[in-house]
């Protein structure tokens, strides 16, 4: 373990020059010379990804992939893989109570979890300047994916046992990857749960809250620590957020994120929010410099924030303009 990660956030909250955690991995691909269809089928290539990563930017964490197709691929949901693009899945794997109640758990190391532990693995081996996180989809997302997205929307009023039973099974077989991970040596991960976004603050306490709860309190101590992901817009679930009770949270650009900074305990890190496809993917170095800057001039009065990506950047995106990034951060803090 990287150290006492509760005393690690506590730092990165009342530092005053912070480093930024932009939700970066895919983009390495290129520093490798290698596809997206390579690097997330092989974890040494995920490892090294991390590590040239590590090497170029001054992070606050070494972060691996961001495939939310890894878990449903494990349940037996067909995937289709891109030269250039993130692997997303293809159809339902669950479309009725016979079905859901057949869904077996499957074991870590189904599908590719066991290239992306392996990945963590050989991470933490050789990056030990700064905390190492895994990242994994969270319940609702998941179960999402097994049901598909449109389909758990109206089950959700109509046949809720039948939600909530695929709800319990992913949430099993979470915890079990999370702690796969954790003693791979992953000092934390980032839990996406960007569908909980789509409900209402009801429906969130009862098919999503709950599970990320189950998840958390399973896994999490002070060398652990979870961070949660939506990049929703999650300004009418605020509340719900904040019941979530993580100690770190991550939100899109979907929100103003300054309506997050302020309900948001400040002992706890609140990271967002620059736009990752039309800023830092398809803008220019000069234009990212720009939005960086104006973000961490509206946002950086708030301590609990961090300056990150509003969700996974794309692997397109130029290393020119991550290269601006973190020189606009490096220049907005260089007085403090």
């Amino acid at each position: 373990m990287y150290k006492n990660m509760i005393s690690w956030r506590n730092e990165m909250v009342t530092q005053k020059a912070k480093k930024p955690v932009p939700i970066l991995s895919f983009p390495g691909a290129k520093l490798l010379g290698v596809t997206v269809e390579e690097l997330v089928k092989d974890g040494h290539l995920q490892a090294l990804c991390m590590k040239s990563i590590a090497e170029r930017y001054e992070m606050g964490i070494a972060l691996s992939l961001m495939d939310l197709s890894v878990e449903a691929e494990a349940f037996g949901s067909p995937v289709h893989y891109s030269r250039d693009e993130v692997p997303t899945v293809r159809t339902a794997l669950v479309h009725d109570a016979q079905e859901a109640e057949a869904l077996e758990i499957p074991e870590v190391g189904n599908g590719r979890t066991g290239e992306c532990v392996r990945g963590i693995r050989e991470a933490k081996e050789m990056i030990t300047d700064r905390p190492v996180f895994a990242g994994i989809i969270g319940p609702y997302s998941l179960a999402g994916r097994l049901l598909d997205m449109t389909e758990i929307m109206i089950l959700c009023y109509e046949e809720p046992e039948l939600v909530e039973c695929i709800l319990k099974k992913v949430t099993k077989f979470l915890i079990s990857y999370t702690k796969a991970l954790k003693e791979a040596g992953a000092d934390g991960i980032i839990m996406a749960e960007p569908a909980a976004g789509l409900l209402s603050p009801t429906l969130v306490d009862e098919f999503s809250t709950p599970y990320v709860k189950n998840i958390m309190e399973a896994v999490e101590d002070e060398n652990f620590l979870v961070i949660y992901h939506n990049c929703g817009n999650v300004i009418p679930l605020l509340e719900q957020m904040r019941q979530v009770g993580a100690g770190a949270y991550s939100f899109g650009n979907a929100i103003d994120l300054e309506e997050a900074l302020k309900i948001l305990p400040e002992d706890c890190m609140v990271l967002g929010n620059l736009d990752p496809t039309e800023v830092l993917r398809n803008g220019s170095p000069q234009t990212v410099k720009e939005e960086t800057k104006k973000l961490l001039s509206r946002c950086s009065q708030y301590p609990h924030f961090v300056i990150s990506s509003g969700c996974d950047i794309p692997p397109m995106t130029p290393l020119e303009n991550m290269d601006a990034f973190f020189e606009a951060v490096k220049e907005f803090y260089a007085p403090i």
